[in-house]
């Protein structure tokens, strides 16, 4: 039986959204996509830490026309990228002001092949670039390519779940219904909502 409850999930799943996103550049003539906020870098590589709280140090993430994803990441979480299936991580010594990881990213779009000559990012509805706005203008005109707003394509893809998500949903669906089959067991009046808040959390 599986356990749907461990963290993250099969390389097969995330070389299924590869391929997937990959599709919509073929659709699009696109070279490459490249993401910058923690769903889209976690969707594509499964890559977990704290240092998202740190507004101080970008990650990005290029996801090609063709092949694995390329992480360009601070030094500081390489370690936790290299328990991923990324094989081609490359960091620099966040935060650095000067060069916060943009000529590493620039390099990375322009060494791709340039058949379209187009670079998918999440620039529209419900998005943000978690970068400063001068290091995206700067990477714009040091990438040999132009920047395309591809921010309904990834919900797109994002909204159609896979098998596996699937099945972790309905998981989680269910412990979420046993927690709350067990509140009229222990709510009494004089409680306060933090309090039953607490006890729901530990059934949960």
């Amino acid at each position: 039986m599986n356990n749907f409850l461990n963290r993250g999930f099969d390389q097969s799943e995330f070389e299924h959204r590869t391929q997937r996103a990959q599709k919509v550049m073929h659709d699009k003539k696109l070279d490459a996509m490249i993401f910058t906020t923690e769903p889209n870098v976690r969707y594509f590589t499964g890559f977990h830490t704290q240092f998202w709280h740190s507004p101080t140090r970008p990650w990005f993430v290029i996801v090609p026309a063709e092949g694995k994803p390329i992480a360009i990441i601070p030094e500081i979480g390489a370690s936790g990228m290299a328990g991923t299936w990324i094989d081609n991580i490359i960091t620099w010594p966040s935060p650095r002001p000067e060069d916060d990881g943009i000529s590493l990213v620039a390099s990375a779009l322009n060494s791709l092949p340039c058949r379209h000559g187009r670079v998918g990012a999440t620039l529209g509805i419900e998005s943000h670039l978690r970068m400063p706005v001068n290091n995206y203008l700067q990477l714009t005109t040091m990438v040999k390519k132009d920047f395309v707003d591809v921010s309904l394509e990834m919900h797109e893809l994002r909204q159609i779940k896979s098998q596996a998500e699937i099945e972790k949903t309905r998981e989680i669906c269910r412990i979420t219904n046993v927690g709350f089959n067990k509140v009229p067991q222990y709510a009494k009046a004089g409680m306060t909502e933090r309090e039953i808040c607490k006890q729901f959390r530990i059934d949960m």
